[in-house]
């Protein structure tokens, strides 16, 4: 038996505990991978995880079907909840002590890693102005206000150049990159 959204957001919002192990079993891998590329630690990964789904569940009653599908909802949440941590002061301390080896190490096999699958390289295609953005908020997690600020560049010129990169992303991937990782990476940028 497939097991539909309507099926999960329906148990969600009864407090059927038993929904959150089938929605961890279901979607904790897509998750993780959002995750893991932000915080850059599997140990943290795995904890912005737990929270995610305590996130989840807490928050039950605010997930509205009119705004998006379940899965847009929970990613939303996992990566609010992952830049929340890289934004505290520990793991901030812990950037500063990791040791070079750590912060280089690319661990596999978890997730999704943007070298493995050819994202970098086909960024690497787009001019500088659009790669400068598609890098601060896909490979480093900037919002679309932080990378504004970050490069000085008004936040509608922003959203424009973001808008255009991703055309032409599509257009570079065309049949190489399954539709599925297209669409991670467009709502990544444009969910910020």
């Amino acid at each position: 038996m497939t097991i539909t959204q309507d099926h999960y957001i329906a148990r969600l919002q009864q407090q059927d505990e038993s929904v959150i192990g089938d929605l961890y079993d279901a979607y904790s891998g897509a998750l993780y991978g959002v995750v893991l590329r932000i915080v850059q630690s599997p140990e943290l990964a795995q904890q912005v995880l737990q929270d995610t789904f305590l996130k989840v569940w807490r928050n039950a009653a605010g997930y509205d079907s009119a705004k998006g599908r379940l899965f847009t909802w929970l990613v939303n949440i996992a990566r609010n909840t992952a830049i929340d941590a890289t934004r505290s002061a520990q793991f901030k301390q812990r950037q500063k002590t990791d040791s070079i080896d750590a912060l280089v190490h690319s661990p596999g096999g978890h997730s999704l890693n943007p070298d493995h699958i050819g994202v970098r390289e086909m960024v690497s295609r787009l001019d500088e102005k659009y790669r400068l953005l598609v890098d601060l908020m896909y490979f480093q997690g900037y919002t679309q206000e932080e990378a504004a600020e970050e490069t000085g560049i008004p936040l509608g010129t922003v959203k424009t150049r973001l808008r255009y990169a991703i055309g032409e992303l599509r257009r570079i991937f065309g049949e190489t990159l399954p539709l599925i990782l297209l669409a991670w990476l467009v709502w990544t940028l444009l969910s910020t």
